[in-house]
C-alpha cells in the first residue's frame, strides 16, 4: 500500500505529462484525479487505523522491497502518526495546488502537472522512507521538480530566484549526504553490516565529537529548508516569484520535510549532541520569530510578507524542537500542519488579488472589503489565524510550544512572545491595507468564484476545526512525540552520567506493525 503512493503521483505525473499534448484539460483532471486517489487512501488509513492508535502503535503500516542488497539499500517505506498526519497534508495541499493552478498555468500544462505531481511524489517520498539513501534520494527528488515550477512558470525574477532555491537547497543536502555516508561506514564498522536503515542506524554508537560532526550535516539541510535565519534569504525570492501554487508547496509542504527531519533523524540519531546545541538552536528559533515578523511588518509586497512570516512560524518550531518537551513537540506538529493551512491559504489570496488587479503591492490597494465581501471574510479568518487568535489552529500550535518552550528557557520564551505582539502589526496591516481604507474604490472586481470557494472553504473549515478539536491531531502524533522525547531524556540521563560513548537511542521505539 505505502509504495503504491508513491508509484501513483510518478505514473500520474508521466500520463498527465503525455496527455496534455492532445487536451490540456484531460491533462488537469487527470492530476486532480491522481492526488485524490492518494489522498482518499491515506484518509482510508487514518480512519482505519490512526485513529485507534495508542502509545506502543508507533508503526502503523510498514513496507521492505531490497533494493540494492550488497550496499544495504532497500527500499524501506513506514508510516506513524507523524507522517500519517504529514501525507494528510500533503495531499490535500496538492489537491488545492492543482485547482488553484487550473486557470493560472495556460502553457506547457503538460510539463507543468508532471513537476507538480512528481515535487509531491518526492515529499510523500521524504515523509515514508525509512532508508537513508532513499530518503536522500526523494530529498533530491523534490527538488529538481519545484525548481522548474519556479524557474519557467514564476514571475520577473523567476530565474534568479530558482537558482538561489536550488543552490542553498542542494548544498545543504550534500552536507546531509556526507553525514549519512559517515554513519553508514561507522556503523558497517561497528558490526560488519553496511546498512543505510534507519532502525539500524539507531543503535551505532557514536563519541560525542562525531556525533556532533555527523548531526551538524544532517541540521544543515533542514533548517536550510525550515528555513532558519540567517539562512533564510532563498525564500521570501522563491516565494514572491513562484506561481501560486509554487508557493502553495513551499509555504505548505517543503518547508515543513525541514521540520520532519529534525524530528524524525536529528533528535532520534542523535540525541546527545542535539542536547548539547539546543540552548543556541532555540536562540536562532527566537531570532526568526523577532526577524521574520519585523521583516514582514515592513514589506509592500503581499507575497513577500507572508513569506517573512513562514520564517517567524519556522521560528516557533526550531525553539519547540529543542525544548526537549512533549508539549512543545505537540505544538511543532500542530505548527507544522496549521502553518500550511493558513499561511498556504494568504499565498491563494495573492494569487487571486494578482488575477484581478495585476499587483502585489499593497500600498496600492484598500477598499476591497466592500467589493469582493466573501474575500474579505476569508481573508481575516486566516490573518487573525496567522497571528495566533483563540478558536483558530494557530493559537493552539504556538499555545503549546510556549507552555513546553517555558519549561525548558523562560527568558527565550519571552522574548518569543514579544514576535506574537509584531505578528498582531503585521496581521491587521494585511487587513487595513488590502481590504479597508478607500485606494480602490473606483475599481469593478470579481468575488471569489466558485472554484476559487472550493478551494478556500475547506481550508477554512479545516483550520477553524484544528483550533476547536485539536485532540485527534494531537493523539495521532502522540507515539512519534513520545518517543522522540524518550530519545532525548534518555540522552539528558547519559550527559549526567559523564559517559564518553553512548547509543544513539536504544531507547526509541523501533516495533513496528505489519501491514
Amino acid at each position: 500500500m505505502l509504495p503504491l503512493l508513491i508509484i501513483i503521483l510518478l505514473t500520474g505525473g508521466i500520463a498527465a505529462g503525455i496527455i496534455a499534448y492532445w487536451n490540456q484539460a484531460a491533462c488537469r483532471w487527470l492530476s486532480l484525479i491522481t492526488v485524490v486517489v492518494d489522498f482518499a487512501i491515506i484518509l482510508f488509513i487514518w480512519m482505519e487505523e490512526g485513529l485507534s492508535m495508542t502509545l506502543t502503535d508507533s508503526w502503523l503500516r510498514d513496507s521492505h522491497i531490497p533494493w540494492i542488497p550488497s550496499f544495504g539499500i532497500a527500499f524501506h517505506l513506514a508510516l506513524d502518526g507523524l507522517s500519517l498526519l504529514m501525507l494528510v497534508l500533503t495531499f490535500f495541499l496538492g489537491i488545492l495546488a492543482v485547482l488553484i493552478s487550473w486557470k493560472e498555468i495556460q502553457y506547457r500544462v503538460g510539463f507543468f502537472h508532471f513537476n507538480l505531481l512528481w515535487v509531491l511524489a518526492g515529499i510523500t517520498g521524504v515523509f515514508l522512507t525509512m532508508d537513508l539513501f532513499l530518503f536522500y534520494f526523494f530529498w533530491e527528488v523534490m527538488l529538481i521538480p519545484m525548481y522548474f515550477l519556479i524557474g519557467i512558470w514564476g514571475h520577473e525574477n523567476k530565474q534568479y530566484a530558482a537558482y538561489k532555491f536550488f543552490i542553498f537547497t542542494q548544498a545543504s543536502g550534500l552536507l546531509m549526504l556526507l553525514a549519512i555516508l559517515g554513519l553508514y561506514f561507522i556503523h558497517g564498522e561497528q558490526t560488519g553490516i553496511y546498512s543505510f536503515d534507519y532502525f539500524a542506524l539507531l543503535n551505532t554508537t557514536l563519541s560525542p565529537d562525531t556525533a556532533r560532526w555527523l548531526m551538524l550535516g544532517f541540521l544543515a539541510a533542514f533548517i536550510v529548508k525550515l528555513p532558519v535565519v540567517p539562512l533564510h534569504t532563498w525564500l521570501p525570492d522563491a516565494h514572491t516569484e513562484a506561481p501560486t501554487a509554487g508557493s502553495l508547496l513551499l509555504a505548505g509542504l517543503l518547508l515543513k520535510t525541514g521540520a520532519y527531519g529534525l524530528i524524525r533523524f536529528v533528535i532520534p540519531l542523535f540525541p546527545s549532541a542535539a542536547q548539547s546545541i539546543a540552548p543556541w538552536a532555540m536562540l536562532l528559533g527566537v531570532v526568526g520569530i523577532l526577524y521574520g515578523a519585523i521583516q514582514a511588518y515592513s514589506q509592500t509586497d503581499f507575497k513577500r510578507l507572508v513569506a517573512y512570516t513562514s520564517v517567524s512560524h519556522m521560528g516557533f518550531i526550531m525553539l519547540g524542537v529543542f525544548s526537549f518537551n512533549e508539549l512543545a513537540t505537540q505544538g511543532v506538529v500542530m505548527q507544522m500542519i496549521t502553518h500550511g493551512i493558513s499561511t498556504g491559504a494568504l499565498f491563494i489570496l495573492a494569487g487571486i488579488l494578482y488575477e484581478r488587479i495585476h499587483t502585489r503591492d499593497i500600498t496600492q490597494m484598500g477598499g476591497l472589503w466592500s467589493k469582493v465581501p466573501f474575500m474579505g471574510v476569508i481573508a481575516m479568518i486566516f490573518v487573525m489565524a496567522s497571528l495566533g487568535l483563540p478558536g483558530l489552529g494557530n493559537f493552539v500550535a504556538e499555545f503549546l510550544i510556549l507552555i513546553g518552550s517555558w519549561q525548558a528557557n523562560q527568558p527565550l520564551t519571552i522574548l518569543a512572545t514579544a514576535g506574537l505582539v509584531v505578528a498582531t502589526a503585521y496581521s491587521l496591516r494585511i487587513m487595513q491595507n488590502v481590504y479597508l481604507g478607500s485606494s480602490m474604490q473606483g475599481y469593478i472586481l470579481n468575488d471569489l468564484s466558485l472554484r476559487e470557494k472550493l478551494i478556500l472553504v475547506p481550508m477554512c473549515i479545516v483550520i477553524i476545526w484544528l483550533g476547536l478539536f485539536p485532540q485527534q491531531v494531537i493523539n495521532t502524533a502522540r507515539p512519534t512525540v513520545a518517543n522522540t522525547m524518550h530519545a532525548g531524556n534518555h540522552a539528558t540521563i547519559h550527559q549526567k552520567q559523564d559517559r564518553e560513548e553512548v547509543p544513539n537511542t536504544s531507547a526509541f521505539n523501533t516495533e513496528r506493525r505489519e501491514p
